[in-house]
């Protein structure tokens, strides 16, 4: 099941219009989100999420419209949202925490603290599961919101800059999370980092200021760079080619 974006405009009061008639299928597997700042990003990731609604077009997911009251709670129980800053709830353990998110999702209090505990397993902190949510380091706290994300049994998680301000082995651990959680979901990840780009992601979308450059496969995008750049660097110089012819 995939998320379906159809001629979609979306604009802010005074920013004007970042989003003009954009359409496009999110293909299932796992999809980085590229493009620089401004470019659209967090905005797709919102109408996706249906935190905004468009002015014009739908985004549709099996059927289920965000554009129609009735259709908003399925909607979002199918659809799973971890933004760039995850917040510890005051007063929560790290379970209850899980656990909360998904009663927000339409789950009864029992479902979702049933299900609470297989999702921090599934993240690495069920040893934790009773320690205040507010105690956690900053890459656990990142891992406890794709908990969140999971807890309701989402088949498409998004991710806006999981990995920011994450070190190294930090970024490892999410890298590791996400291959293992790729059976059970479909997942799309904006990010400005692309040295994980050909080992993380099925597909890549890249966008720039609102426009599509690029949707297709990780190996086509890297096929884009030019020949004589290391292994390495290829997807950097892929973006770099594609960005920089538009400006």
């Amino acid at each position: 099941m995939t998320i379906h974006v159809s001629r979609c405009c979306f604009g802010y009061r005074r920013r004007g219009l970042v989003l003009q008639d954009l359409t496009l299928d999110l293909p299932p597997g796992c999809v980085v989100l590229l493009g620089p700042n401004g470019a659209g990003k967090s905005t797709l990731l919102g109408l996706l999420a249906s935190s905004l609604t468009p002015s014009a077009g739908k985004v549709t997911l099996g059927g289920l419209d965000t554009r129609r009251r009735g259709d908003l709670k399925r909607y979002r129980q199918q659809v799973g949202w971890l933004p760039q800053q995850v917040t510890p709830v005051p007063g929560l353990r790290v379970r209850e925490q899980a656990a909360y998110a998904g009663w927000l999702k339409g789950l009864s209090r029992r479902e979702a603290w049933d299900s609470s505990l297989g999702a921090i397993k599934q993240v690495g902190l069920d040893e934790l599961a009773d320690r205040s949510a507010a105690q956690l380091s900053g890459g656990q706290l990142r891992r406890l919101g794709i908990a969140q994300t999971m807890v309701h049994s989402a088949r498409v998680v998004l991710m806006d800059e999981p990995t920011a301000g994450l070190d190294p082995t930090q970024r490892k651990v999410f890298r590791g999370l996400l291959d293992d959680l790729k059976d059970q979901a479909s997942f799309v990840v904006s990010t400005h980092q692309t040295e994980d780009l050909e080992d993380s992601y099925d597909s890549v979308l890249l966008l720039d200021r609102g426009n599509i450059l690029f949707q297709g496969a990780t190996g086509s995008f890297l096929d884009l760079a030019p020949g004589q750049v290391a292994s390495g660097r290829r997807a950097e110089a892929a973006y770099a080619g594609l960005v920089e012819g538009e400006v």
